[in-house]
């Protein structure tokens, strides 16, 4: 099996015909002599924010000396972004190989593993190939039937920013979807929460007191940012003075925060964390499709917001960056989202929109979104492809303007790859 062989395979078994459970994912891992028995980790749920999180802390204590595995989703340009041990991704020929050694027990149990289920046995078998001493897993989706929930009790697990996505299969309250995540609580262990959201703050303080778990809310008081701008912040969280995040966008100091407070937790339970591993570390951060800017003549930014509350802390970050200022957006949505709460939050920003449909079964069509935008009074063109978009987004922009493309993950890679094409 090659790489290419490995990704086929596991991408032609996705997730929507089976129930969700932990049931096969077990299956497959016993199959597999149990790896995730004996390891390490941190594990990170939430809404938004989680992605950030995990590299920041992965950073973190790579910078500390440690051997860190890194398993996120999804990708921007390549697979193997999921499955990184301090920072390097999983070759094509170790991917192929431990898809080899997965695929005979998987296709020996009564129900087929799902492309996610797949995906973390693989990771889990990886990191302990590598001796990772440590490793940062992110939730897919939920928390309590995710399949990264296999674990046992992690060193931390970290709640990010909370909102509302994936009712349909979460739960359509907050506390639902609150439920659904606290999940990954589990009895005796190290909580860390980024709070600010009171009903999902109620659900995980309850759950934590019923299965006596610590929890340890991130106090933002501590945070006291410096300087803002398109490379990065520099802020301090204090004891911490002058620390740099090269990741632009108001709410990754945020999720920064919450990782500090996860590292602290650590540090208590014996993990060597200086404070000079924690100001490399987090200098050294890097998180592609989260407010990155692709180029500067004119300002291209590509955020991965693809729900309400991601949107709106884009549009924060926005008018933070460039205050008073209106922008060109590049723009492709899913259709279960919140679309009106997406729309109310970039419209007053936006000059005009060039509209595109990701690749999704779930997408909304690019003419359908470009409807909607004129409706609103913003005007806004559809476009048959990422390239023609960005082409048009950059002309409308000019030299002195600003492009954001955001809305779905699904584009991020074609978009990337369409600006690194022009030039």
């Amino acid at each position: 099996m090659t790489g290419r062989e490995a990704i086929e395979y596991i991408h032609s078994h996705q997730w929507e015909r089976h129930a969700p459970g932990l049931d096969r994912i077990r299956t497959l891992l016993r199959a597999l002599g149990d790896p995730q028995r004996g390891q390490k980790f941190v594990h990170v749920a939430g809404t938004n924010g989680k992605g950030s999180t995990c590299a920041c802390i992965a950073a973190v204590l790579c910078s500390a000396g440690y051997r860190v595995g890194l398993n996120t989703s999804p990708y921007l340009m390549t697979f193997h972004e999921r499955i990184q041990v301090d920072g390097e991704m999983i070759s094509d020929g170790e991917l192929a190989s431990l898809a080899e050694e997965v695929r005979p027990a998987a296709e020996a149990m009564a129900e087929h593993p799902t492309e996610f289920e797949l995906i973390t046995a693989i990771a889990l078998l990886y990191f302990r190939r590598k001796g990772c001493d440590i490793s940062v897993l992110e939730v897919g989706l939920g928390g309590a039937l995710d399949a990264s929930n296999v674990i046992d009790v992690p060193e931390a697990a970290v709640l990010t920013a909370m909102g509302m996505d994936h009712v349909a299969l979460l739960g359509p309250t907050q506390a639902d979807v609150a439920a659904a995540k606290a999940g990954i609580i589990k009895p005796g262990g190290d909580v860390v929460s980024y709070g600010g959201c009171p009903e999902a703050d109620e659900v995980f303080r309850r759950v934590c007191q019923e299965r006596g778990a610590r929890l340890t809310e991130v106090d933002f008081s501590r945070l006291r940012p410096r300087s803002a701008g398109l490379e990065g912040a520099r802020f301090d969280f204090v004891p911490y003075e002058d620390l740099y995040l090269p990741l632009p966008g108001a709410c990754q100091l945020k999720n920064a925060a919450a990782a500090i407070t996860a590292l602290e937790v650590l540090r208590g339970k014996g993990w060597r964390i200086s404070e000079e591993a924690l100001r490399r570390g987090l200098a050294s951060v890097r998180w592609p499709g989260r407010f990155e800017v692709l180029r500067r003549e004119p300002v291209f930014l590509l955020d991965g917001a693809h729900n309400a509350h991601g949107m709106a802390a884009a549009a924060e970050s926005l008018r933070a960056l460039f205050p008073g200022r209106k922008m060109v957006f590049l723009l492709g949505l899913l259709a279960d989202k919140d679309v009106t709460a997406m729309l109310d939050a970039i419209v007053p920003l936006a000059e005009r929109v060039f509209t595109l449909r990701p690749e999704s079964l779930r997408a909304m069509e690019a003419e359908a979104l470009a409807e909607l935008l004129a409706e609103r009074g913003v005007p806004a063109r559809p476009c048959a492809a990422a390239g023609e978009g960005v082409r048009l987004a950059l002309d409308a922009a000019g030299q002195c303007g600003v492009v954001c493309a955001l809305g779905s993950l699904y584009l991020s890679g074609d978009i990337r790859r369409a600006v690194e094409e022009i030039g």
